[in-house]
């Protein structure tokens, strides 16, 4: 489950993304699930552009798909959708306040320390 700052986040990502897929007429089928699978698994992020002739919605086809692989749904504008998926193995996207904690250097601590006491 996405949080509003992180669904922002996403959206702020999505923002200059193309459309990599498409629905046509035949609606969502098993191998547009499997190849939306893949690229979830690829990028996390994905949008999808839903053509005219298929007589879709986009939230209801994007909570059908969101449903049938698990993945989040992030934003719908228009005829075009966009879903996440976080990949456990390799994470592409890191949202901000989430970074790996880095080490702090106690020699440069300790020095800081020892130049304030010694300078009264």
């Amino acid at each position: 489950m996405l949080k509003g700052k992180q669904r922002a986040y996403l959206k702020s990502l999505a923002n200059g993304m193309k459309p990599i897929t498409q629905i046509g007429k035949d609606g969502v089928s098993t191998d547009f699930l499997e190849s939306l699978d893949d690229m979830l698994r690829a990028r996390e992020l994905v949008k999808v552009n839903i053509l005219e002739n298929s007589g879709l919605d986009a939230k209801e086809c994007a909570n059908f798909v969101c449903e049938k692989l698990r993945c989040e749904f992030v934003q719908a504008i228009g005829s075009k959708f966009t879903v996440y998926r976080k990949n456990i193995e390799n994470p592409k996207i890191v949202f901000p306040g989430h970074e790996q904690a880095v080490a702090k250097n106690k020699k440069a601590i300790a020095k800081k320390f020892v130049t304030k006491r010694m300078g009264r």
